[in-house]
């Protein structure tokens, strides 16, 4: 990582702090910005040429003059389409709060595809984009990245594959490895010291395993059982038969890590139940999957804890775009609402090393809808979490989020 004597040579001290407190604004400041009146730019296919830039093609927002890639899977179809959509809504909403942001996003179509992405990307540089935010999906981060470091233009992605993370390719979504530590932290601090785990067979479960061990033998406690079911379709036959499996272990456990989301939580809690397990001291803990109506709504699951982003931010966010757009966003959309103000920020404290490395990846980070968040040099990042207990009406916190890296509150 680079560190702070290395960020202040370039910036100074005073930019510096300026960066860490105010290169994303704070949620107080972004509601403020919303009830601003701010232009967004021109219609798609719209042609804008600045003195001295190219002319630009297709969807553009805003009309500053640091231009910006936006790259979407628009007609990825389905799902894949239901997120560009989504993902744009919210670069808009947070451009506006920036009335008078010096930044144009000029959003690029990927198709979800690694040819699609490495198009989108050498698209939005032709066209003077020095930063690009996106793609979402892996293939097509992967395919961006590779026009991206040939012209040496950063890259934040929203993809949580930590395989296409690298120096230069940065990802803002939530990493299983947060979860992992978070959760498995906090339950030590809570005095758990013996930790099974039910973990799916796939590539989620293998980056989760790695993290899960390391952070239990960091905090000074024993993994008892650790047990993969198959996570293919919809067949449960396999996760039943491993949640019995690891039933006997229980005794010399006290947490139980089950970080899937959806139906999996309930599923494993029954089963146990059923299979007379002993679970009087045993805490369930998860994962930021478990952060739905669904689960925290789920009677079964109470008292049971996970990790995510403090509440508030969202809330207002999603209020903001439901009155917006008329429809409720889906948890993920403060990934580009946070990506395209990172970008405002950086165009308005840093100057001409707003984008450079040694300015994205300042060890004091950045505040974003989310709360706090930085990134590493091998691309990943790391967040500020809090901790939920699972009312079944609800969740609330149990541990607040930290406020600042340095001291951890």
């Amino acid at each position: 990582m680079i560190m702070e004597g290395r960020v202040q040579g370039i910036l100074g001290r005073e930019t510096l702090k300026k960066l860490a407190r105010g290169a994303v604004l704070g949620l107080g400041a972004a509601v403020l910005a919303a009830c601003q009146g701010s232009s967004l730019g021109s219609l798609p296919g719209t042609q804008i040429n600045p003195t001295g830039q190219p002319a630009v093609s297709g969807d553009v927002i805003g009309t500053g003059s640091v231009r910006v890639g936006l790259l979407l899977p628009l007609s990825g179809g389905g799902s894949a389409t239901s997120i560009a959509t989504v993902f744009r809504n919210s670069a808009e909403l947070a451009l506006s709060s920036f009335p008078n942001a010096d930044v144009q996003l000029l959003v690029k179509d990927t198709g979800g595809t690694s040819q699609g992405g490495r198009a989108a990307a050498q698209s939005a540089i032709a066209e003077g984009a020095e930063f690009l935010l996106g793609p979402v999906f892996a293939p097509a981060v992967s395919g961006a990245a590779s026009s991206a470091r040939a012209s040496g233009v950063p890259m934040v992605a929203f993809s949580t594959d930590t395989s296409v993370a690298a120096r230069g390719v940065y990802l803002l979504s939530f990493l299983p490895a947060s979860d992992v530590k978070r959760i498995v932290g906090y339950a030590s601090s809570q005095g758990r010291r013996s930790f099974a785990a039910l973990l799916p067979d796939n590539t989620y479960g293998s980056v989760v395993e790695a993290a899960f061990r390391q952070e239990v033998g960091r905090t000074g406690g024993r993994i008892v059982s650790i047990q993969r079911y198959a996570a293919e379709g919809t067949d449960t036959a396999d996760l039943v038969s491993k949640t019995q499996a690891i039933a006997s272990a229980l005794g010399q456990a006290d947490t139980l890590f089950v970080p899937a989301g959806g139906g999996v939580p309930p599923l494993v809690l029954q089963t146990l139940i059923s299979a007379g397990a002993p679970l009087g001291n045993i805490k369930m803990i998860g994962s930021g999957q478990w952060d739905t109506p669904q689960l925290k709504n789920n009677q079964v699951m109470a008292g049971s804890w996970f990790p995510g982003p403090e509440e508030n931010g969202f809330q207002t966010f999603a209020q903001r775009y439901q009155a917006t757009y008329g429809s409720a966003p889906p948890r993920n959309a403060t990934l580009a609402y946070d990506g395209v103000t990172l970008a405002a920020g950086l165009v308005r404290s840093a100057g001409q090393q707003r984008f450079s490395i040694p300015v994205l990846t300042n060890q004091d980070g950045f505040i974003g809808i989310d709360g706090l968040f930085r990134f590493l040099s091998n691309g990943q990042n790391e967040r500020g979490l809090a901790v939920y207990q699972i009312t079944g009406s609800g969740a609330q916190a149990v541990s607040p989020a930290p406020r600042d890296f340095r001291s951890g509150s």
